[in-house]
């Protein structure tokens, strides 16, 4: 087990802007609180994403300049959470639609080699020198191009960074310790919650969800669920607030009288206290089968 006495560091890997708000948000908050290093990590600009909040609609600055406005927003989100904050400096490829899909655009994040998008995060890494390491799973929680992207190279970066002869010019070698992946659409805090609200006589954002949760993709594969199971929970209800004002602060993709805040912060603190997460590499050990550990930094204290 390794001993770091001082400040322990965790770098989050996100694909766009208001992603560190929607998935992580109040787990860094603790860790922030507790006196450690937290570093944001958005690959993209997030310029190709459309308005979502129907009160700014005919926003002009958005309408113009949409990656000004979602630059503008994260800065308002960094303060908020008070994490470190990097731009890896690729362009957002959009949401494809459409039958057959088209192509993404020439360029953009997901169409690139991945050695060529993850070399600034190697460097990144080399740099910050995080202990642990948040990304996607191979969905990229949901099958957004820059999302699966987003994985492809935390994953790249996290194993490469620690090799002498992988990127070279990238910096000093650092080997993490752990990688995990978010999971965001745990079945059990989902099933959770949705039962409380029903017991509770209201209605239920999750019905729909639930209902299709027995529906495959094309390979077989529920595209909400994680195909990895929770082994650690960060409890960290206290800052379930911090979350919600994070998430306001991204205007242009979040409803404020929508999805994000159909349940209540007081049934949420109390039904599911908890972010989950799943340990995917580790050199500081794991928690036992059937065990689940309720810190990122366990076996670095």
């Amino acid at each position: 087990m390794r001993e770091n006495p001082g400040p322990l560091r965790l770098l989050a890997v996100h694909a766009h802007p208001d992603d560190e708000s929607s998935k992580g948000a109040p787990m860094m908050a603790k860790y922030l609180a507790e006196g450690h290093e937290v570093m944001v990590v958005s690959c993209t600009d997030g310029s190709r994403g459309d308005v979502q909040n129907p009160h700014l609609v005919d926003a002009p600055h958005p309408s113009r300049d949409m990656a000004g406005a979602r630059r503008l927003e994260m800065a308002e989100a960094q303060r908020i959470i008070g994490v470190q904050h990097r731009w890896l400096g690729f362009t957002d490829s959009g949401l494809p639609e459409g039958d057959p899909l088209p192509t993404l655009p020439w360029g953009s994040f997901a169409t690139l080699p991945l050695e060529q998008a993850a070399a600034p995060l190697v460097r990144l890494m080399r740099e910050f020198r995080p202990h642990v390491v948040v990304a996607y799973d191979e969905n990229g929680g949901y099958p957004h191009p820059d999302h699966i992207m987003a994985h492809r190279v935390a994953v790249e970066a996290f194993h490469a960074a620690a090799k002498p002869d992988a990127y070279p010019g990238t910096g000093e070698p650092w080997e993490p310790a752990k990688l995990y992946y978010d999971v965001p659409f745990n079945p059990e805090r989902v099933r959770r919650i949705h039962d409380a609200l029903a017991a509770a006589g209201l209605e239920s954002p999750y019905a729909d969800w639930i209902a299709r949760e027995a529906e495959n993709d094309a390979e077989g594969h529920q595209p909400w669920r994680s195909r990895h199971p929770v082994t650690t929970q960060v409890e960290c209800a206290e800052h379930f607030g911090v979350r919600d004002r994070a998430l306001l602060a991204h205007a242009t993709q979040i409803d404020p009288d929508g999805w994000f805040f159909a349940v209540s912060l007081e049934l949420r603190q109390r039904e599911w206290p908890w972010e989950d997460y799943s340990l995917v590499s580790s050199s500081v050990g794991a928690p036992a089968e059937g065990e689940t550990e309720t810190d990122l930094f366990a076996g670095l204290r």
